[in-house]
């Protein structure tokens, strides 16, 4: 388990890579903060994982396309 700090602390926003730092580790859960900076999955990639995801986006905006939907979902600061 790492000591989460500032979440807006050592973003590495120049990397080219998305960052992925796990905050918090037990059986059930995952909590990660992942730093993203326009990274985006390749076209007609989809993911696809047994666990469920809950998504919090502090900065920024973002795309998420769910399966059972036709456009994806929009995400803004805070949402």
């Amino acid at each position: 388990m790492n000591e989460a700090g500032n979440m807006f602390e050592n973003l590495a926003p120049d990397s080219a890579a998305e960052r992925f730092d796990e905050l918090l580790a037990l059986p059930g859960v995952r909590i990660e903060r992942i730093v993203s900076c326009g990274q985006a999955s390749l076209p007609d990639f989809w993911y696809e994982q047994p666990q469920g995801e809950w998504v919090l986006l502090l900065e920024g905006d973002a795309g998420l396309q769910f399966e059972d939907r036709d456009a994806p979902h929009h995400l803004q600061r805070g949402d």
